[in-house]
């Protein structure tokens, strides 16, 4: 039997942190580098109070992420040794369900739908491993935790952590 790893989609699979700067851009005419995003909370993204929550409720934001460098491939090949599920913390978020479900069936059209998880907390996932960004979702995980690198958890220590899609390939081939 494969060993299972739980996939957060924000921040992972999806680079969420790509679609604020972009559209900060696009309605502000102001491009800022991933560095500006570094040690702010989402509240601080912008000098605009309230930006990061409307655009996330805005119809058509999770559903034109742009994908993370590498994660299509390096998914396909966690699949020859894996059960991959794409776990996704979607219920705080509720209109972002059916964008979410169409962008991984744009992108990932290789995942079963059976291998997909909305849920609203993602402690209740009992995976062999989770890669995530969020340290507040490893913190409770019962596997072995991995942390994907964000603008939020640059600081932190206490999770194994993978910078990138390759360093996660590498990490886990070693290890299946």
């Amino acid at each position: 039997m494969k060993k299972t790893i739980a996939i957060d989609m924000d921040g992972v699979l999806a680079d969420i942190e790509m679609q604020f700067l972009n559209w900060y851009e696009r309605d502000y005419g102001i491009k800022h580098g991933r560095d500006y995003l570094v040690g702010r909370s989402s509240d601080t993204f912008f000098p605009e109070a309230g930006l990061v929550k409307k655009y996330i409720y805005t119809p058509g934001f999770f559903q034109t992420i742009p994908l993370m460098e590498g994660a299509v491939e390096a998914v396909q090949k966690l699949m020859e040794n894996f059960e991959i599920y794409v776990v996704s913390a979607a219920m705080e978020f509720p209109l972002s369900l059916p964008e979410k479900l169409h962008w991984l069936n744009e992108h990932f059209p290789f995942i079963s739908w059976r291998n997909i998880i909305f849920c609203g907390d993602k402690s209740i996932i009992n995976t062999d491993y989770m890669i995530d960004d969020y340290p507040k979702n490893l913190d409770y995980f019962k596997g072995k935790p991995i942390m994907f690198t964000a603008y939020h958890n640059t600081t932190l220590t206490h999770h194994q952590r993978v910078n990138n899609w390759n360093e996660v390939i590498t990490l886990l081939e070693a290890e299946a």
